[in-house]
């Protein structure tokens, strides 16, 4: 029989009716709606509208004219299945978009929405939520945004007709961090990675050396060390500039300590395969970040706090904030808008000034 208002009303969320008068046309039943679809293909379904938006005449009426034109041939069911759009986004986005912003793309996008062979019509707001559920909230919204930039993107190709993130709100923000380690904080965990015995004690002292984020120092490259200085590429950095970071004779000898055990690599991955695909750098963090606590006594604390705490401590030591930035390869706040433009010194001999003047302050902690 055809579908009456009094069965939409009264149907089971989770249910999906289908109106025997017109095939194809039917309403797939929610929790908090009910939306009026029609089947155009072999897993491919059109949302009409949501009820009582939409009436029951007019969604019947709208289906009856899709139908139509799909006899006619005007309509051209297609089935693309989710992987298969991820594969063709990760590809357009290699073009146009850093390597390590691909990785990130295609590595939340596995594993945080991991639909598979699933239509990207079948794809709603509901499966977006449900697998974003459980998420440490910067995970979270890392996860949020790259999902909507792919889904925006399949618009744009004329996959599907809306997003199912169009109308979802982003999660809230993060609270941002603001843990500087005290010197006392400071001198112990400095302490515990000075003398290094393994790879992650040495990435620490470069980390609090150099106040390098952690993605750029695990990728660094035996080629990217030259007498004086250490040189990120464009792909590695944040912000898709090169980086030249002046060495003191500590840095220096911290990177003369460490063995050869790449010919690229200086912080090259213990194993050759992570999860079933090839590894090429340091992984495994937060086990040996556990240990690592263990060993100074200082804990709530994380890598990147370093960098903070590394800027903090040249500020206390009077560095120009133009010099800090540069350090940090920052290029907001001092060096943005205009000034950024016009103003073109590298700050290259006073960034050594500095590393220098904060290599002397760590050495004195460890005297203390």
């Amino acid at each position: 029989m055809p579908i009456s208002d009094l069965q939409i009303k009264s149907a089971t969320p989770g249910t999906t009716l289908w109106d025997s008068a017109l095939r194809g046309f039917g309403v797939r039943v929610g929790k908090q709606s009910k939306t009026f679809i029609v089947l155009i293909g072999s897993g491919r379904r059109k949302r009409l509208g949501r009820y009582p938006i939409i009436s029951l005449a007019e969604a019947r009426a709208e289906a009856k004219r899709i139908l139509a034109e799909k006899t006619l041939g005007k309509v051209h069911p297609t089935h693309v299945a989710f992987d298969d759009a991820k594969s063709a986004f990760i590809d357009d986005c290699k073009s146009r978009v850093r390597p390590l912003t691909v990785k990130l793309y295609e590595r939340h996008l596995t594993v945080h929405f991991p639909f598979r062979r699933k239509s990207l019509a079948d794809i709603g707001p509901a499966d977006i939520i449900q697998r974003l559920k459980g998420l440490k909230p910067s995970e979270k919204s890392h996860a949020f945004r790259i999902a909507r930039t792919f889904f925006g993107w399949c618009v744009s190709q004329n996959l599907i007709d809306t997003s199912p993130m169009a109308r979802m709100e982003p999660p809230g923000h993060d609270k941002a961090r603001d843990r500087i380690l005290t010197d006392e904080e400071l001198k112990a965990v400095y302490n515990a990675a000075y003398r290094a015995h393994n790879a992650f004690q040495r990435l620490v002292c470069l980390l609090i050396h150099t106040g390098c984020r952690r993605g750029e120092l695990t990728r660094l490259e035996w080629s990217f060390i030259a007498p004086a200085a250490i040189t990120f590429p464009p792909e590695l950095t944040k912000n898709g500039r090169t980086h030249t970071i002046p060495m003191g004779p500590r840095t220096k000898a911290i990177l003369h300590s460490i063995p050869r055990q790449h010919d690229l690599y200086v912080f090259p991955s213990s194993r050759e395969h992570v999860r079933g695909k090839p590894s090429t750098v340091m992984t495994g963090y937060s086990t040996a970040k556990r240990a690592f606590d263990e060993a100074c006594g200082v804990h709530g604390w994380t890598l990147h706090d370093l960098r903070r705490t590394f800027a903090t401590g040249l500020q206390k030591l009077g560095v120009r904030l133009e010099v800090i930035e540069a350090l940090l390869n920052h290029v907001s706040g001092s060096r943005s808008g205009i000034v950024g433009v016009y103003q073109r010194h590298s700050w290259q001999p006073e960034m050594r000034d500095a590393i220098e003047l904060w290599e002397q302050y760590l050495y004195g902690l460890l005297a203390k």
